[in-house]
């Protein structure tokens, strides 16, 4: 198996992806708004992903967070709420944010499960400081940890309730960025004492199925390397300190804060502690080359993507639709009430 996730070029495989992916065995894929154009086809093809590796497990992934993150529209699908306004209710009832956010994951899960889908990239721990660049903004759950590992909290049980995988991101912490990685480098030079506030809601759900990296340049840590190809920050903060020991994911490798070819990126990335590596563009030459460069999964990491993937498709809650929505809206009113 390839320690790759990898995607696709449109709303069917091809014949060329087809044999490839079948030859290369990726250790699961992800989904864009290319993929997706109705309940359908969606379907189809995940089933298709699924009967060509014969594993009901198969690690399908989509970034399906609510707001502007959304790979999967109107009018085929509901519009959900940005994770913020979750946030914003936290401030004025937190038991009410609670269970607000874990009835709206698990309407999300509800979407994605009925289309195969298995894994969300969802939700957001990184914690937005002032001057930060807003590539984080409204998708934040907080700007106080516990809060943000409250609600992260219940956006994990929610999804898992509709039988979907979530992951937390971007570990060690993306809210200090003042460029976005999809196109630089950030770097962080606050103080290693600084960033235990960034790393705190990361320890708090570090019992999380899978996690994301960051591609972030901590100096505190190592001043040469991002995150994502980081021993040090793997190994030290991730797995150590934050104590970490699931599925751990680069976020995507084709992203500008990276340098070299995307095979070099992506060997790095596994060199430096990394699962499995993201590759979201669907270029066939950049995924044939990666899969020829990389090693086969390790035993450690075929452990924990066994393990991550063991509820994927397990529904735990079968509440309807409709009363999942009534609750969520009925609590997101009380901001109206008491604005």
């Amino acid at each position: 198996m390839t320690p790759a996730i990898f995607s696709l070029s449109g709303p069917v495989l091809t014949p060329d992806e087809r044999a490839f992916f079948k030859e290369a065995q990726p250790a699961g894929y992800i989904l864009f708004g290319r993929n997706v154009e109705n309940r359908a086809q969606l379907r189809a093809l995940t089933d298709s992903l699924r009967e060509l590796h014969g594993r009901d497990d198969l690690l399908i992934s989509i970034d399906q967070e609510g707001g502007r993150v959304a790979r999967m529209k109107p009018p085929e699908w509901d519009k959900y709420p940005a994770p913020g306004v979750f946030a914003q209710l936290y401030d004025v009832a937190p038991a009410s944010a609670i269970q607000a956010i874990r009835a709206n994951s698990q309407l999300l899960a509800a979407d994605l499960a009925e289309v195969g889908i298995t894994v969300d990239y969802h939700p957001v721990l990184d914690i937005p400081v002032e001057g930060a660049h807003d590539v984080i903004g409204d998708r934040a759950l907080g700007r106080e940890p516990m809060q943000v590992a409250a609600l992260g909290r219940a956006t994990l049980d929610g999804l898992a309730r509709g039988g979907v995988v979530g992951c937390i991101k971007h570990m060690p912490g993306h809210g200090r960025a003042t460029v976005d990685s999809h196109k630089d480098l950030p770097t962080v030079t606050a103080s290693d004492a600084e960033l235990e506030r960034d790393i705190a809601p990361f320890a708090k759900l570090n019992d999380a199925p899978i996690a994301m990296t960051a591609h972030i340049r901590f100096t505190a840590w190592d001043a040469d390397n991002p995150a994502t190809q980081s021993e040090k920050v793997i190994s030290q903060i991730i797995r150590k300190r934050i104590g970490f020991d699931g599925l751990l994911l680069s976020d995507d490798i084709d992203m500008e804060a990276l340098e070299g070819t995307i095979p070099e990126r992506s060997q790095r990335a596994i060199a430096a502690g990394c699962d499995l590596v993201l590759n979201c563009w669907g270029k066939m030459d950049d995924m044939v080359e990666t899969a020829r460069c990389l090693p086969a999964i390790s035993d450690a990491s075929r452990q924990r993507l066994d393990r991550a993937m063991a509820s994927a498709g397990k529904v735990s809650d079968d509440t309807p639709r409709a009363d999942l929505l009534a609750a969520r809206d009925t609590l997101l009113k009380q901001m109206e009430v008491r604005a």
